[in-house]
């Protein structure tokens, strides 16, 4: 399986990580992509930055590990995860994954278990800056929900 990990301040160009994704293999029948925005509200106050830090070295080695779990459970053949960090405004795209199989059930599986997994695991700390200040975020229990549930699967 081939694997991109990323995790940068600048954005990124959606059509060629797709097209790269594409290209790996002529066995790739399927792409599945998942792309996060910078949301304008959250919990009701207007966003006016996003700020998120990482851990560097950490962070991609978690990424890798939930690639590899999810290639565990799935034919991936390849695998894309870019995440950016610093201060990011109101549509501003902040996550990319992407998986290519074979079979669109086994991409679509893998993409939603590595953004679950991503959202409860990956060490990722995001601030938010309001009008009423600026707050640390928490993961939210539909999140952890979602991740528990792939444990209860497969």
């Amino acid at each position: 399986m081939e694997k991109k990990i990323q995790v940068q301040e600048e954005t990124f160009d959606l059509r060629s990580e797709y097209d790269h994704l594409r290209s790996v293999s002529l066995k790739v029948g399927a792409v599945v992509t998942f792309t996060g925005t910078v949301r304008d509200l959250n919990e009701d106050e207007s966003v006016q930055v996003l700020h998120l830090e990482h851990y560097p070295g950490m962070t991609e080695r978690e990424l890798d590990k939930i690639i590899d779990e999810a290639a565990g459970r799935w034919d991936v053949i390849a695998a894309t995860v870019i995440h950016r960090v610093g201060d990011l405004y109101p549509g501003d795209e902040i996550v990319f994954v992407g998986m290519a199989s074979q079979h669109r059930g086994d991409a679509f599986a893998a993409c939603s278990f590595v953004m679950d997994y991503l959202k409860t695991r990956a060490t990722f700390w995001k601030k938010e800056k309001t009008e009423a200040g600026e707050r640390w975020l928490t993961t939210r229990e539909s999140d952890e929900t979602a991740a528990d549930a792939w444990g209860k699967s497969q």
